[in-house]
């Protein structure tokens, strides 16, 4: 028999129980169901092929089977390595994960976020850095905060400072770290491609770097900060301006890899060498590196298992109390794209 045509009441005739049994058992009621009378039930849903109704389930269990996942472009590798391990633990609990992209827009954001609420999602996972707009930030609190009152659990991976359970990668240390290995290799003059203004990620990348230069002394010019999309294409042309206004860098620091993966290739269309006239490193240690030459020196960030334990926050049914965060450290991985300051 089709599952369009079976319905309920066929399934509770054939297993001899009532409709309301039937729909407790199918649709998840919190009432409870004997086993035996559970069995028959599920035994002739599967006879008749029924295809139980998503709709009557949510409403039977006050939430439904789908878990959000909210991410700025799942093209960019970050996100789509954080994916994966939210995916993967949402798949091992037997849950639907469905993924709203957001291109940056905390508007957005919040627009998709409140589209999970209407459907009732059991929890949303929100991936990417916060702007620094507050107006645009206070929306997103407004709609976590709805969300959460209607009984569903939110975390995130970025920044501390929304009010829900957070994956926050310590980018400020990570980037000191990084500079001290360069600065060890002998570079005292850096470029930087700090990626946007206002985005969160960026700013602190760009300032625990900066905080290592001024600890060891040496001072950043103010051209050698240049602003750009957070993306392989910003990366191209942030690159292209440095060198068209000069520069005296001996090495090049790019907020992100696929910012570095961008000026990588600007310079090899320049003539530009990589290491031996410009070392060039990144941030995120992304899975593509793989194909890149030279190997790209970077900061690993755990992204999988930052997905998977963000994932897991959201759907601890059972967490009362204060929002927790959970701090990543990143590993400064030195690869053949940093060598010893070329004497051009």
């Amino acid at each position: 028999m089709s599952s369009s045509y079976v319905t309920l009441e066929q399934v509770a005739q054939h297993a001899g129980v009532s409709l309301a049994t039937a729909s407790r058992v199918i649709n998840g009621s919190t009432r409870q169901v004997s086993q035996r009378l559970s069995e028959k039930v599920n035994a002739s849903a599967e006879e008749l092929g029924y295809l139980a109704n998503a709709s009557a389930q949510t409403l039977a269990r006050n939430s439904s089977s789908l878990v959000g996942l909210l991410v700025h472009d799942i093209a960019d590798p970050y996100f789509s390595s954080i994916a994966r391990g939210v995916t993967r633990y949402t798949e091992e609990q037997g849950l639907v994960t469905v993924l709203g992209t957001t291109y940056r827009s905390a508007q957005k954001e919040s627009t998709i976020l409140a589209a999970l609420r209407a459907h009732r999602a059991k929890a949303v996972v929100l991936v990417g850095s916060r702007s620094t707009d507050e107006e645009s930030n206070a929306r997103l609190v407004r709609e976590i905060e709805a969300f959460q009152q209607q009984g569903g659990r939110v975390a995130c991976v970025s920044q501390p400072g929304l009010p829900a359970d957070t994956v926050s990668p310590d980018n400020h240390t990570g980037a000191a770290e990084l500079a001290r290995h360069l600065i060890a290799l002998g570079h005292r003059r850096f470029a930087i491609l700090a990626g946007p203004t206002n985005l969160s990620t960026a700013r602190e990348r760009l300032d625990g770097f900066h905080s290592a230069l001024s600890a060891a002394g040496l001072e950043l010019e103010h051209h050698n900060i240049v602003h750009g999309d957070f993306t392989r294409d910003g990366g191209f042309e942030s690159t292209q301006r440095l060198m068209r206004l000069g520069t005296d860098a001996t090495c090049l620091f790019a907020v992100n890899d696929v910012m570095a993966t961008g000026a990588m290739a600007a310079l090899r269309e320049s003539g530009i060498g990589v290491p031996e006239e410009l070392s060039v490193a990144g941030f995120d240690d992304i899975p593509t590196l793989r194909d890149l030459a030279p190997a790209l020196t970077t900061v690993r960030l755990p992204l999988e298992q930052m997905g998977e334990r963000a994932a897991q926050m959201a759907l601890e049914s059972d967490h009362e109390g204060e929002d927790r965060t959970v701090n990543v450290q990143g590993e400064v991985l030195m690869r053949e794209s940093t060598g010893k300051p070329s004497t051009r």
